[in-house]
């Protein structure tokens, strides 16, 4: 079977990718890192009142060079003297309302008090430390957009607003399953010839670091009927079921003729690591078959789940950048390539190297620590000198 590029990879993915889920309400406590599906609107202006922005004394700008007459004071939380007239102050602390009439705080360290009567000492501007009405927001404006990723921020704006729940887009159900007699469970015992799975483990844990919900399904050997009732349950309760290991051209690589039994979009990519990456569609739902060695499965899971998942939630988990290159970097395979690379920000760009890391097999998964991004090496061969500039995909 010939190998489809890279791109053309990601082009039919692309125009196979699923709509949005349907929302649902969660309370706000538990909307962190939920996609918004409702746009919010303000229905108020806020402050929806002129308010201090500092401790301070509430005058008329006009009365800046005479002495002041101080009338009382105003807490947060009080507006007991709500007017004042030609020639008097009112006490007011930050959040306070200002009095009618007042349209300039002056600081306290700005003035002098002696008894009831108060000089300003050093002038201010008009409107000095007022929050104007609709400073923040004003009614009838749109603050935070469908399809807003809600962070810490936007949690405080909806809670200003007075909302206790919110509509978010739903999350995709994805479902974990790792295959293979050469793999044993992380408490049984190692046999000779079998290693210790971690699959399952790796991809479980960077489906939630995106905030996916997922079902790690464990293992299943190299038995066609275990795999396919275990894809089959998958299926019923998920909308994405990955599976790693028995997709390529062993005896017991039951995996791609299970997956094949669907609408697959394609098996085989000019990929290093991950060549016999297959993609296929159930209904509405997928199954993306990764390979086996760690390292593919974790490279294949970005670039071919994350993008599914992201679509069911409307978001985007993983950026797409340019960074520079630290060191010279010899490109020895022909195939489209994914490398471990750290990654630092410095002089304002991003700048990666591979020190420390490994070179080998696709099975060096301690590549892994520490690290936040891909550099992404297209086809061919060739040498890349240190300052050169090259794709990378992060993902932390």
């Amino acid at each position: 079977m010939a190998h489809i590029s890279f791109e053309e990879s990601q082009q039919i993915l692309k125009e196979n990718l699923p709509g949005n889920k349907d929302s649902e309400k969660v309370f706000l406590d538990t909307a962190l890192n939920r996609v918004l599906a409702e746009d919010i609107v303000a229905k108020y202006n806020n402050p929806y009142m002129p308010t201090a922005s500092m401790d301070g004394y509430a005058i008329k700008y006009e009365d800046m060079d005479k002495e002041i007459k101080i009338i009382g004071r105003n807490p947060a939380g009080s507006f007991e003297f709500n007017k004042i007239n030609s020639g008097e102050a009112v006490k007011t602390f930050t959040g306070s309302f200002m009095p009618e009439g007042s349209d300039t705080l002056v600081p306290i360290e700005n003035v002098e008090v002696r008894g009831d009567k108060l000089i300003v000492k050093e002038k201010v501007e008009r409107g000095y430390s007022v929050r104007p009405v609709g400073e923040d927001f004003k009614e009838g404006e749109v603050l935070i957009k469908e399809g807003t990723l809600i962070n810490a921020g936007e949690i405080g704006v909806l809670a200003s607003l007075g909302k206790s729940c919110v509509y978010v887009t739903q999350k995709p159900i994805i479902s974990v399953l790792a295959t293979g007699e050469e793999i044993a469970d992380i408490n049984d015992e190692v046999k000779m010839g079998q290693i210790r799975s971690s699959n399952n483990y790796t991809l479980t844990a960077l489906a939630r670091s995106f905030g996916y919900d997922v079902k790690n399904l464990g293992i299943a050997g190299d038995k066609r009927d275990e795999i396919k009732n275990k894809i089959l349950n998958a299926l019923n309760s998920s909308d994405i079921v990955v599976t790693t290991g028995g997709v390529s051209v062993g005896d017991f690589d039951f995996v791609k003729e299970i997956t094949g039994e669907f609408d697959v979009l394609f098996h085989g990519v000019n990929i290093k690591p991950g060549q016999w990456i297959m993609v296929a569609k159930a209904g509405g739902k997928y199954i993306v078959s990764l390979p086996g060695f760690p390292y593919s499965s974790f490279v294949t899971f970005l670039l071919y789940v994350v993008p599914i998942a992201d679509a069911f939630e409307n978001k985007q988990s993983i950026e797409f950048l340019t960074a520079t290159l630290r060191d010279n970097f010899k490109k020895v395979f022909k195939k489209t390539q994914f490398v471990a690379v750290n990654l630092s920000f410095e002089n304002g760009e991003y700048v990666v190297d591979t020190r420390g890391k490994k070179s080998g097999s696709s099975g060096i998964l301690t590549n892994l620590i520490n690290t936040k991004a891909l550099m992404w090496l297209d086809e061919g061969l060739y040498e890349l000198k240190a300052g050169s500039k090259v794709k990378i995909i992060k993902f932390f």
